[in-house]
């Protein structure tokens, strides 16, 4: 255990959180998703019976989030609906999501398919436990430092 780490990042998380570099993406998937065919050849880690908003808890209290484009976070549009409609575990993970600074607007509803595409660019898949259907989100990672020297 270490002091000031959600136990919920378990070594494994931690050391791919630790190797992602600046605009990276996480896609953090519901128990349903296709991770073993979107995600061939990147890393997927399974976080069985864990919900989402719990998941996207731990990841964003270690995980900055890109600060240089305009929506770090993406979330997968329920199907047969229009935005904004989000449903309540999208709103609640994205409401976890601004307690970390995300503001209103940095977060975009993607197409189903135009969704699996990001996936397959992206760096690394997290399977949660989630059950609720299209409870999926792709976190974009930003950078900590200092602003720059004159």
């Amino acid at each position: 255990m270490l002091k000031g780490i959600d136990p919920l990042l378990s070594p494994e998380l931690l050391k791919l959180l630790a190797e992602m570099g600046h605009d990276d993406a996480l896609v953090l998937a519901d128990a349903n998703f296709t991770a073993m065919s979107l995600g061939a050849g990147k890393p997927v880690l399974r976080l069985p019976g864990v919900g989402m908003v719990r998941t996207v808890q731990a990841v964003a209290s270690v995980l900055p989030l890109a600060a240089d484009v305009p929506q770090p976070v993406a979330y997968m549009q329920v199907g047969g609906t229009e935005a904004p409609y989000r449903s309540a575990l999208q709103r609640e993970a994205l409401a976890m999501l601004a307690t970390e600074g995300l503001e209103e607007g940095q977060a975009e509803a993607v197409e189903r398919f135009a969704f699996y595409e990001r996936v397959k660019k992206a760096y690394a898949i997290v399977v949660t436990g989630e059950l609720q259907p299209w409870g999926n989100f792709i976190l974009r990672k930003g950078v900590l430092g200092d602003t720059l020297r004159s």
